[in-house]
């Protein structure tokens, strides 16, 4: 599985416009969403997959493979997708796993941050208590720093795990929110035992 949190976004911090519109994605939908995956992918600066991705793999990945999958429209225009899907099975069903991608031409009006609240109120409506970001390049600051404020905490930090194609190796960030209102209680994990991933 394809374990991937943020996209080339920088820090959108403007509100989303009126005519702005987030609804489920469609099958014909994807002929907009393609040019903007493509783009993002093959600068294989934020997201960990290939640079030479085809249409059809990224369609599974973006479109079908997710529990759900939303795009951000004006005026019939898709400006911006994202996508949710539970992020470990078993006892790891009740965290959720997005990915994000807004187009370049709208970077900057908000759009990262109305598809990230609009995400947080889908996944608490489908039942997840938490939401996770695997794979955060840590030279991708504005949106680091956009999740901060947005309530997500780095809980873990995977050594030169991302080869940027001009950075080199850099550490990979691991970002996670509690979404419901009930205390998260981490000390079972102190207490004799083994915290482990596969991931």
């Amino acid at each position: 599985m394809i374990v991937s949190a943020l996209t080339n976004l920088t820090s959108n911090t403007k509100p989303e416009t009126p005519s702005m519109n987030i609804r489920l994605a469609t099958h014909d939908d994807f002929e907009q969403i393609w040019p903007i995956f493509h783009a993002i992918a093959a600068a294989g600066e934020t997201y960990a997959f290939a640079r030479d991705i085809s249409k059809e793999e990224a369609r599974q990945l973006w479109l079908l493979t997710p529990r759900k999958t939303f795009v951000a429209e004006e005026e019939g225009q898709i400006l911006g997708t994202y996508y949710l899907k539970t992020n470990q099975a078993g006892p790891g069903s009740h965290v959720c796993n997005c990915g994000y991608m807004v187009a370049e031409t709208a970077r900057g009006r908000g759009l990262a941050t109305a598809m990230c609240e609009h995400s947080q109120q889908q996944a608490k409506a489908l039942g997840y208590q938490a939401m996770q970001f695997n794979f955060v390049a840590s030279s991708n600051e504005g949106a680091i720093r956009l999740w901060q404020q947005l309530g997500f905490a780095i809980v873990g930090r995977l050594p030169q795990a991302f080869n940027h194609p001009s950075l080199g190796l850099l550490d990979a960030l691991v970002m996670y929110k509690w979404l419901t209102n009930s205390v998260v209680d981490t000390g079972n994990n102190r207490r004799g035992h083994c915290a482990s991933s596969d991931t």
